[in-house]
């Protein structure tokens, strides 16, 4: 029976209690306790307790009544606030969240010490906003890109790294835009953007960016190669060489670096490179020498070699003293160390 119902049956219950003795015409009855007195009908003194009682059932039931209100509002705050922060611990986000019961301590305790994660399929529940942040980390999981609009991601969580991944793999102009200022940009991202940028925009493109990039010995690797597949729009030999010194390239790196070229450049391109950059990079010399034999400028070889130590560069002696006997070795056969 609910409250309002039980106070209109008691008030009825008083009221025909009071009729049915009043009718009985029982007078009054004096009470006297020390010098108080008070006189009233029977039927009066008859309903006393039970209004009494009625009055005590009342504050009782508002009471706990009261107290059930506020238990019941503890909890939807906490289930609000469990909420939110499984929203928080979706987006990686560090907050830290108080909550009322006991009960949500306990459960808070150990989601803190937890990751939550999305499955696959579709998330739905009662709450829009957290379907929706379970959509987005979700495409973002997929590899798509989310904008900010859609859900805000700290900029310093694993989930914004990844979903800025997506961005320059969906957007090849935002990673060009990234290469400009990679200082504000993840390393990973910067590379990504450098590889992506380097496969779809042209060596023009590239020329103006890869210099705010700090560039290892692999991305140079792929830059090279960009270049020689791009020679009409390439690198001046200035800036070959200004890349090799800052990456300290040692004698492997200078092989390398011709055999990447000498298929695309003409031989007086390639000769007059490896020139330059031997004349100021002693490493750079063996691969100068593999040049000078692979297109058979036997006489410029000789003219290098016959000024170098006993010892140096032992193989391109040794090949030089075979062509000089008339006996021909592929150049590949020849081993630098």
């Amino acid at each position: 029976m609910g409250f309002k119902k039980y106070f209109i049956f008691s008030i009825i219950l008083i009221v025909a209690v009071f009729g049915f003795a009043y009718s009985l015409e029982l007078g009054d009855y004096n009470f006297t306790m020390f010098d108080y007195s008070l006189t009233l009908p029977v039927a009066a003194w008859l309903i006393i307790p039970i209004s009494l009682l009625a009055i005590v059932t009342f504050v009782h039931i508002l009471w706990y009544g009261m107290i059930n209100y506020f238990k019941h509002r503890a909890v939807l705050k906490d289930h609000e606030t469990m909420i939110k922060m499984i929203k928080s611990n979706l987006l990686e986000k560090d907050e830290t969240y108080k909550f009322k019961t006991k009960e949500f301590k306990n459960l808070s305790s150990i989601l803190s010490q937890l990751k939550i994660d999305v499955q696959a399929n579709r998330f739905t529940s009662s709450d829009e906003e957290l379907n929706k942040i379970v959509a987005g980390v979700q495409d973002i999981k997929d590899g798509k890109y989310v904008s900010e609009k859609v859900i805000k991601i700290n900029e310093t969580t694993t989930l914004a790294n990844l979903n800025m991944l997506n961005k320059v793999n969906e957007q090849i102009d935002f990673a060009v835009d990234v290469l400009k200022k990679p200082e504000n940009y993840s390393s990973n991202v910067v590379l990504q953007s450098f590889e992506n940028v380097l496969k779809d925009k042209s060596m023009t493109t590239m020329k103006k960016v890869y210099k705010n990039v700090k560039l290892d010995k692999d991305m140079a690797k792929k830059l090279f190669e960009k270049d020689a597949a791009n020679n009409e729009f390439g690198f001046t030999t200035e800036e070959i060489l200004k890349i090799v010194k800052d990456l300290d390239y040692k004698k492997d790196d200078f092989i390398m670096l011709a055999k990447n070229y000498e298929t695309i450049l003409k031989p007086d391109q390639i000769i007059a490179l490896f020139e330059k950059l031997s004349s100021e990079i002693e490493d750079a010399t063996s691969a100068y020498l593999h040049v000078l034999f692979e297109y058979e400028m036997i006489t410029k070889a000789k003219e290098v070699l016959v000024n170098t130590k006993d010892g140096e560069y032992s193989p391109f002696k040794a090949l030089l003293d075979l062509k000089e006997a008339g006996k021909h070795y592929n150049l590949e056969a020849i081993s630098y160390k």
